[in-house]
């Protein structure tokens, strides 16, 4: 890799942007490619730099074809987060299925009697109130965020900052009747129709789940589903 090119990667993983390396295979050349631009000496066709943004979003490296020739894609992405609001048992179940699926997990509760080391073994915990935790965590577009606590203090907090961010997922416990009285809280609060129909809520695919680690597999299955339509384009 040529000087300026791996500066350029290491600025992007330093800064946490998704990025790709793209490398001709013929001649050598290569660049790394960003949302908001390219830097190397690849010149890219205005499709082709398309087709490399939708491999970042998808997270997927390989060989493309393009007028010129073969390249090749390794996509360097940040780690996919989940940000879980409540130290429930629920959480308890999804932070390592969540982990094992790839994502950097992180725990918020102002209750310390829940949000311990002990219950969440390697787990990132946030011991402040859910609004606070989540604009330090500032969640971006590779951000999943989950409440799970049942009390709308603590999750109407930390749902009017994740409805302000770019989150590729939201959701939210409880039932539906419960969902209906939270949307009109939230709706009481200045957040419109638009904004609301993004929160999945009652969470999870219906798969009749009813113990925590159920709960869970439904939640990790719908955000597993979000994620994977979007970075198809559906």
């Amino acid at each position: 890799m040529k000087r300026a090119t791996l500066d350029a990667l290491i600025d992007a993983r330093r800064k946490g942007s998704p990025c790709a390396l793209v490398r001709d295979l013929k001649g050598g050349a290569e660049a790394i490619v960003l949302a908001d631009g390219v830097a190397g000496d690849l010149a890219l066709a205005p499709a082709v730099k398309e087709t490399v943004l939708k491999s970042i979003a998808a997270d997927k490296s390989g060989r493309l074809d393009e007028p010129n020739g073969q390249i090749f894609v390794q996509v360097f992405n940040p780690p996919v987060r989940l940000i879980v609001v409540g130290a429930v048992h629920i959480a308890q179940a999804l932070a390592p299925m969540a982990a094992l699926a790839g994502y950097g997990v992180t725990v918020i509760d102002p209750r310390r009697a829940f949000a311990t080391d002990q219950r969440f073994p390697g787990v990132t915990l946030i011991q402040e109130w859910p609004d606070d935790g989540l604009e330090g965590l500032k969640p971006d577009r590779r951000t999943a965020v989950v409440t799970l606590t049942h009390d709308p203090k603590l999750d109407d907090a930390a749902l009017s900052v994740a409805l302000k961010q770019d989150c590729f997922y939201i959701g939210s416990l409880g039932s539906k009747k419960t969902h209906a009285a939270r949307l009109s809280r939230l709706k009481r609060m200045g957040f419109s129709e638009a904004e609301l129909v993004r929160i999945h809520g009652p969470v999870g695919l219906g798969i009749g789940a009813s113990t925590p680690a159920e709960i869970a597999v439904a939640i990790l299955a719908q955000i597993t589903q979000v994620r994977r339509q979007k970075a198809n384009g559906a």
